[in-house]
């Protein structure tokens, strides 16, 4: 089948929209440049009511890569970005770029006992966080060998970035918030600060970076084993960059708010790379707060919201949702979970506004489909987008199944990644070839309409979806074995009203802490290492786990009977 091959959602694909993309030969820093050109004093991020202007932006970038080059840091080697949703999130992100290195963004959920891991399989030579969680990087980082250990550790604060004379009552967050963000703890021997860093001025000389060079190494779990790195480049990344903005309807305009993770694909391509390359201002928000985020929309007249359904369903739950003024919003979307049809209602109802899913992964740089906004389809996956092939396709022929039918969704498209990092074997079994052309296989069972819009039905893989956050079970019962009660653990899916699915631990206890260890020790244990999303709300005690003849535990039997 060639490129040119009708697809069934040609037929409805919106007339304004290219089926295919020019994407720039050039890389992601030179975004920053050309919008730090034409809006110097324009705000690119305001947190808490400071503004953070193109200008700014561009030279606060230039003085870190200069620093991070001025330490030893090269061209592919990768740094790691342990921040919440913060400015120095964006300035750290384009200097990193601007020096040549590579992003490797984590979760700041991420306890020591999974830090070590990026730290080691990343081959990372300098990590920049926040003075909170900069002795997790050092715990972690100090239980390696020495030839694994970082080389440089900077750190910063976010309490530096907001207002210095106060924030205005619209802006106020949750008391423990503003402690939070105001804290400054002693830091980690041998740390950098930020401020000393950018003070330093270094200049960061000639940026060598391609368009197929490695720019992002983000972390993706699956159904064996520790995280992987997913290889994206700037091209595969730009692909999104440009399109996203068209097909959201976003301008230079357009004010966002940024409150999915900028750790997170999503968050990443729309707060931190697609806004910069349109010249957008993202209003930053470093954890969900209903009330503020209500507050902020109205303020700021927010435009654009990407976000997940239980951010809108929360903010619903409001008891002030009726006193925010949510005219100013032209277009909600996301994905992560499906958006509960009552909900999706209730927006068009009350202000006119259609939510419109989407649908991707860590391996394809986020969307690979969406809705289009003039056409979406509730609790749909939407259609493919600029130059993506994708297909319903038995998981064992590898055909391609009827219209309505069930199979495994494949993909092919400009923003499909490289590969994982140092997994060779993970990446051949990622891929099938199909007509020609490599085809990523998602693990997602899903159907295609007679329109060509794509429907979840299941996975293949084993993942739980707690909120948006997809939580591995395998990397959960890597992580319960190191606890000293647990004998064996087993990680399944449980239904929860808010969160749609939460995670459920079976464990079999150690003799010695059968007659005294409460299913309340295990929780609190997880809670000290790991991120809070993946810590078992449920634990059940069980004398065994039910095993097949060869020996492998039979978790799809457990997950039939919770969820009976």
């Amino acid at each position: 089948m060639s490129e040119t091959t009708i697809r069934p959602h040609h037929s409805i694909w919106p007339a304004r929209l290219p089926r295919r993309l020019e994407v720039p030969e050039t890389t992601l820093w030179f975004n920053l440049e050309v919008s730090a050109r034409r809006y110097p004093g324009k705000a690119a991020a305001v947190f808490f009511g400071r503004r953070t202007t193109y200008g700014e932006l561009l030279s606060r970038a230039e003085a870190l890569a200069g620093w991070l080059r001025e330490r030893g840091v090269r061209r592919g080697d990768r740094v790691l970005l342990f921040l919440q949703n913060c400015p120095q999130f964006l300035v750290a992100f384009y200097g990193i770029l601007r020096a040549d290195a590579v992003v490797v963004p984590v979760n700041p959920m991420n306890r020591a006992d999974e830090f070590e891991h990026y730290i080691a399989d990343a081959g990372a030579v300098a990590a920049i966080t926040s003075a909170d969680l900069a002795g997790i990087v050092a715990e972690a980082d100090a239980r390696l060998p020495a030839a694994q250990r970082l080389r440089h550790l900077l750190v910063t604060r976010l309490g530096d970035e907001l207002p210095p004379g106060g924030l205005e009552s619209e802006e106020v967050p949750a008391p423990a918030v503003l402690e939070w963000l105001r804290a400054d703890p002693a830091l980690p021997a041998g740390a950098a600060r930020w401020a000393d860093a950018l003070a330093a001025r270094h200049a960061p000389g000639p940026h060598l970076a391609q368009p197929d060079d490695l720019v992002l190494l983000p972390y993706t779990s699956g159904t064996t084993g520790a995280p992987k790195g997913c290889m994206h480049s700037h091209r595969t990344l730009m692909a999104n960059v440009v399109g996203g903005g068209l097909w959201g309807h976003v301008s230079a305009e357009s004010v966002s708010l940024g409150v999915v993770p900028m750790f997170h694909i999503t968050g990443l391509m729309y707060g931190v790379l697609g806004s910069v390359y349109l010249g957008t201002t993202v209003v930053i928000l470093p954890r969900w707060d209903r009330e503020l985020a209500g507050r902020l929309i109205s303020r700021h007249r927010i435009t654009h919201w990407t976000c997940i359904p239980t951010m809108v369903i929360d903010l619903f739950g409001s008891p002030n949702y009726r006193s925010f003024d949510l005219t100013s919003l032209r277009s909600l979307s996301g994905g992560g979970a499906a958006m509960p049809q009552a909900v999706a209602e209730r927006l068009q109802r009350e202000f006119g506004i259609t939510f419109a899913e989407g649908y991707g992964l860590t391996e394809t740089a986020a969307p690979s489909h969406a809705n289009p906004p003039e056409r979406a389809k509730l609790q749909c996956l939407g259609i493919p987008i600029y130059g993506v092939d994708s297909r319903v396709v038995d998981p064992d022929t590898l055909q391609e199944v009827a219209v309505g039918e069930t199979g495994e969704i494949v993909t092919h498209g400009p923003m499909v990644f490289k590969g994982y990092w140092g997994h060779p074997e993970a990446t051949a079994a990622a891929f099938v070839e199909i007509d020609g052309k490599p085809f990523f296989r998602t693990g997602d069972l899903g159907r295609m309409d007679e329109e060509g819009y794509f429907f979840m039905v299941d996975r293949l893989k084993r993942m739980i979806n707690a909120s948006g956050y997809k939580v591995w079970p395998s990397e959960v019962e890597l992580l319960l074995f190191k606890c000293p009660l647990v004998q064996e653990a087993c990680v399944i899916a449980a239904r929860d009203a808010y969160r749609g699915e939460t995670v459920k631990a079976v464990v079999v206890l150690r003799a010695e802490a059968r007659s005294s260890a409460r299913e309340q020790d295990i929780i609190d244990w997880a809670r000290e290492h790991m991120a809070a999303y993946k810590v078992p709300r449920l634990v059940q005690f069980v004398e065994q786990l039910p095993r097949s003849a060869s020996g492998k535990v039979m978790w799809r039997m457990l997950q039939e009977q919770e969820t009976r």
